[in-house]
């Protein structure tokens, strides 16, 4: 039978329809504030400090432990325009020279009066991070990369160098990443920032719900959000200990390894007998909890990408990919929102990260898609080639590779330099990812292409590589190497890619107004006290992403609403 319920049933079993109730002052509240946030991630965490700074009381609840996938993530910060660090480092930026560069990427998924009032308030947001604690360093790593070794800490986390946008906005280096250490590991580092802004929230009186669930909306009969419904561990209980160790565990394990990799199904298998037991204790031990917003509710409970019933129907084009986010990304936020009448916005817009620099001789090498053709910059930052295999190549790509510059990106992946996950993915795509042969022909067949269009493919890209005749595609010459010395490889870059995931991560959402991040019905009115933000709602990096574009983002629509509701 078809399934004709509201998308916000489908895909979140845990949302319930909304509570309408005749007079908010007559409900039997168990706990009250001007300001209840529902998922305190990057968003959340900066709408709440913001609040607390301007005089309004806060009530945060998160599922989990807090920080969501901007504690995971690999500490990385989008800011220009003349940050003390970038002025400390000698990199030169301006207001403008940020604005013209992002312009290019948002390409109007948010409005030019948005985007110049988040590159203003780039590098005054940046000095309040600094002034609540998080730490940065100003060594910075000036060459193309998608993650800069571990000793540097400021570096060009997007495609600001490659011609193509070089010519058209001053590059200048805006990555700036935790000044904190975890070993050998690129990720986990957010909590570096996230951290110490918990802590100022907590110090300036957040209350703070741990492991408590929202699962439905309060209005009244005016249409009026005046709360929520929340399933929360009674406080300091053995339950909710419990709770923690084992969805720790059910974590840790369920992001071990890459779905396609040897020994990922056990991995699963046991992230998910952690996760079952993690399930069960909420089931019996969670009590509902009315928590009532005087001013109003923020949704800021992150993506949908770990909802895979959910990515297939709004974003499959994206559905092969490796889920890039934490348990939390489950879409239930944006159901949350939807419950009410909230709109939905660039649902099936999704960042599909292909990374091929580590190696960097990986870039220099040509992408083809599934005909054999050429059909984007190589040098671009792994999020603008994500999104080119998927929607120009439909998902099939493959790197074309000679015998020196496979001997080249062998060498370059020995580099003590480089992140040791980016070595292996290199070494374990050598061995096991790349397909050989003896000539062009027998390559183009075992990858399924035209030979002669792959050939003719080769001999343009060869003229180039020897300056004889400009790229299409803007290539610098020094960016390209001749491939012509047998044998010949190609290694797959498309979407399904076994051995070399395709991380993605969505980033469509709640329609706001842009202004105060007010959530927008489907009639395209305000809601009255509903608001999103991260990634619940539609933002700066909605279009193309950038790495650290979603943790600014976050961080500027989370003190918008906040900064709204104490106005």
């Amino acid at each position: 039978m078809p399934d004709n319920r509201p998308d916000w049933q489908r895909w979140s079993d845990a949302v319930e329809p909304p509570l309408i109730i005749d007079d908010p002052e007559d409900h039997a509240w168990d706990d009250s504030a001007d300001l209840v946030v529902v998922g305190l991630g990057g968003a959340g965490i900066a709408a709440a400090l913001e609040g607390l700074e301007q005089g309004i009381e806060v009530i945060g609840v998160d599922r989990y432990a807090a920080g969501g996938s901007t504690a995971a993530n690999g500490g990385i910060y989008y800011a220009g325009g003349g940050t003390s660090i970038q002025h400390e480092a000698g990199e030169t930026d301006s207001v403008d020279d940020m604005f013209d560069y992002l312009r290019l990427e948002v390409d109007g998924v948010v409005s030019d009066e948005t985007l110049r009032r988040f590159c203003e308030d780039s590098a005054p947001t940046f000095e309040w991070l600094v002034g609540h604690g998080a730490r940065f360093n100003s060594k910075v790593w000036k060459e193309k990369c998608s993650y800069p070794p571990l000793e540097y800490f400021l570096y060009h986390p997007d495609s600001s160098l490659a011609a193509p946008y070089a010519r058209r906005a001053k590059p200048a280096a805006r990555g700036h990443r935790a000044f904190v250490t975890n070993g050998k590991k690129a990720w986990g580092l957010g909590f570096g920032i996230y951290r110490p802004l918990l802590d100022a929230a907590l110090r300036l009186g957040l209350n703070y719900y741990r492991y408590g669930e929202a699962r439905q909306i309060v209005m009244d009969r005016n249409g009026r959000v005046v709360g929520v419904k929340v399933m929360h561990f009674p406080d300091a209980s053995e339950a909710a200990g419990r709770f923690a160790r084992y969805f720790g565990a059910a974590a840790k394990w369920i992001a071990a390894l890459p779905s396609s990799f040897p020994m990922a199904g056990a991995a699963y298998a046991v992230g998910r007998w952690y996760l079952k037991r993690a399930h069960a204790l909420e089931a019996r031990y969670r009590r509902p909890r009315f928590l009532r917003a005087r001013r109003g509710v923020l949704l800021s409970a992150g993506g949908f990408c770990m909802n895979q019933p959910m990515v297939d129907h709004y974003a499959p084009r994206f559905s092969a990919g490796l889920p890039m986010g934490t348990l939390g990304d489950n879409g239930s936020g944006i159901m949350l929102g939807a419950s009410v009448q909230g709109a939905l916005q660039l649902m099936e817009h999704c960042s599909a990260w292909r990374f091929i620099n580590p190696p960097e001789a990986w870039a220099r090498g040509a992408m083809v898609n599934a005909r054999g053709e050429r059909f984007v910059n190589e040098t671009l930052y792994g999020a603008s080639l994500g999104d080119a295999i998927v929607k120009q190549a439909d998902g099939k790509a493959w790197v074309i590779l000679d015998a020196r510059l496979r001997n080249l990106a062998a060498e370059q992946a020995g580099d003590p330099r480089i992140v040791p996950f980016q070595r292996g993915i290199a070494r374990l795509n050598h061995m096991f990812n790349c397909v050989k042969a003896a000539n062009v022909e027998a390559l183009a067949a075992k990858i399924g292409c035209d030979p002669v269009v792959l050939r003719q493919t080769l001999e343009i890209y060869n003229i180039a590589a020897r300056g004889e005749r400009p790229d299409p595609f803007e290539k610098r010459v020094g960016e390209m190497a001749e491939i012509d010395a047998a044998p010949f490889y190609a290694l797959d870059a498309s979407v399904d890619s076994r051995f070399l995931p395709m991380s993605v991560m969505s980033v469509g959402g709640l329609k706001v107004d842009e202004a105060n991040g007010q959530v927008l019905s489907v009639a395209g009115e305000p809601i009255a006290g509903l608001y999103a933000a991260g990634r619940n709602a539609v933002g700066v990096c909605s279009n193309i992403y950038v790495s650290g574009l979603s943790f600014a983002d976050c961080i500027f629509s989370g003190r918008r609403v906040a900064k709204h509701l104490a106005g």
